[in-house]
């Protein structure tokens, strides 16, 4: 199983990267060639990928990247709310160490740093990890298994509309909130907060693509 996992493991950090996108074909015989492998291993690690639901196999058409539409996208960030809020405030109720801490604010200046100049495939990285270390800083191992649902919205789903420095900007605030709250043992204002940062990005989804995209049952904002 290790040649497995290790496929797994460059096909999943390939689709994070963006290097290969959202609806890209995979090819098994090329795919087979290009990492110097039998097509028998390289089934079974596209299989924990679909597992993952970072990919779709289809009879006939093989195995594509996953993409997503709206609809998709606000489901996923509606479970992203609970999550990130009930991570925040577990992490809180802990009161992680000061190492932990400045762990956290490093990640945070990461952001910062990639502001000027702008560098989105950096934000976006150090955007993940913020997140990834409070699913760690919670403490509960189921929290932490929803680490694939994270990277999915964040690096696979990405808006990319959404991404720019004056919305980065804002969201570094809130990511300042979020881990005052935590270092400060709030528990009730780091569930809020993480919960309200998750609720602007549906909130801007919505209003970039209500326009063209139906209303989806039971996602309505609770802004709105």
């Amino acid at each position: 199983m290790q040649l497995v996992d290790e496929l797994a493991a460059v096909l999943r950090e390939r689709i994070y990267s963006g290097r290969y996108p959202g609806g890209a074909r995979l090819p098994q015989e090329n795919l087979a060639a290009e990492l110097g492998v039998s097509r028998t291993p390289l089934r079974e690690a596209l299989r924990v990928l679909e597992q993952e639901g970072l990919i779709r196999v289809a009879p006939g058409q093989g195995a594509r990247v996953v993409t997503g539409d709206v609809a998709t996208l606000l489901q996923a960030y509606e479970l992203r709310a609970v999550v990130d809020g009930l991570a925040a405030r577990l992490a809180a109720r802990l009161r992680p160490s000061p190492a932990r801490c400045r762990d956290l604010r490093r990640v945070i200046a990461t952001q910062r740093a990639a502001l000027e100049p702008w560098s989105p495939r950096a934000y976006t990285g150090a955007n993940v990890d913020f997140h990834e270390q409070i699913l760690y800083l919670s403490g509960n191992e189921f929290l932490v298994g929803q680490a694939p649902l994270l990277r999915m919205t964040a690096q696979v789903f990405a808006p990319v509309a959404l991404v720019d420095p004056a919305r980065a900007q804002r969201a570094i605030a809130e990511h300042e909130g979020i881990a005052s709250a935590i270092e400060d043992g709030a528990e009730d204002d780091a569930e809020r907060l993480a919960r309200a940062h998750v609720q602007t990005t549906i909130d801007e989804l919505r209003a970039e693509h209500d326009a063209d995209s139906p209303d989806v049952p039971g996602l309505r904002s609770t802004k709105e």
